[in-house]
């Protein structure tokens, strides 16, 4: 919502203060078709040229993520509490034998169904999944664990930011393709040089518009995409920070309940759970 609100005020603020300032826009909508063509034809082929066929794809993907916002909701949060305080308390009473069949085969596993946004998010799962498997065969030392999870929380915080950053590295050439543009222009111009000062002061604006056109989809659009896609990845990498931290305060011997408390105090605070809703969902958990 925001999002669309920002842009509707960005045009209206930038065009609404031309008109209102006396400009025409005569010039502008007579090279806007040519001057998108070489910046904007330009921006994409850099982009192409630029980026992965994944990236690619997860950058096409990302935009309606720009208008949802972050995935991840404060039920989810308690959702993911809740479910590592089943696996955790499960490992504690019943063994890793018992817990082994929910590892396994998470989707045929009743404690993972009860959940099935997170069921949905394949890293969370495999996230979970491998981690408690590594528990199971011996590798109990809390801080050997952590460096190994931090180092796949690093390689999936690396390859979630790569769309963010392809729309960065577009937003930093659209000046320069702009000016570029406004080269043109200017070589236009000057191949006209003895056509009269009226038809001369059209192809000087004409080419202007490549600059300020440049200038305006960077950091009145596509700047501020890249900038929201960054914020919306580091919101949703917290999510899996929070599985990291439950499983490590595990490690380190402490109950199942007070574990995901000590994940609770990670979860930003906008929509973090209070002690009072963790404790009753907690106890809503049926009995396995």
């Amino acid at each position: 919502m925001f999002v669309i609100i920002g842009i509707v005020v960005v045009f209206g603020m930038v065009f609404g203060g031309y008109t209102l300032a006396g400009g025409h826009f005569d010039v502008i909508i007579a090279a806007l078709p040519f001057e998108l063509m070489m910046i904007g034809g330009a921006a994409v082929g850099a982009f192409l040229i630029g980026n992965s066929a994944d990236t690619i794809k997860a950058v096409l993907g990302a935009f309606p993520k720009l208008l949802a916002g972050p995935k991840w909701k404060k039920q989810d949060y308690q959702d993911l509490l809740s479910l590592l305080f089943s696996l955790t308390k499960l490992m504690k009473t019943k063994g890793v034998v018992a817990l082994e069949q929910h590892i396994e085969k998470p989707e045929d596993s009743k404690i993972f169904q009860r959940y099935p946004k997170i069921m949905k998010d394949h890293f969370a799962v495999d996230f979970i999944c491998d981690t408690l498997r590594m528990m199971t065969m011996n590798l109990d030392d809390p801080h050997q664990v952590e460096d190994a999870m931090d180092k796949q929380l690093e390689k999936h915080h690396h390859e979630a930011h790569a769309p963010a950053h392809a729309l960065q590295n577009m937003a930093d050439a659209l000046p320069a393709l702009g000016i570029v543009a406004a080269v043109l222009g200017i070589i236009k111009t000057m191949g006209a040089i003895t056509e009269p000062p009226e038809y001369l002061g059209k192809l000087i604006g004409s080419a202007l518009v490549g600059t300020f056109l440049g200038v305006f989809l960077a950091y009145g659009l596509v700047g501020p995409m890249a900038g929201r896609l960054a914020q919306i990845v580091e919101e949703e990498g917290q999510f899996y920070k929070i599985i990291k931290d439950v499983l490590v305060a595990h490690l380190h011997g402490n109950a199942a309940q007070v574990s995901v408390e000590l994940g609770r105090g990670q979860i930003p605070s906008a929509i973090q759970p209070t002690f009072g809703q963790l404790e009753e969902a907690l106890g809503a958990i049926p009995a396995d």
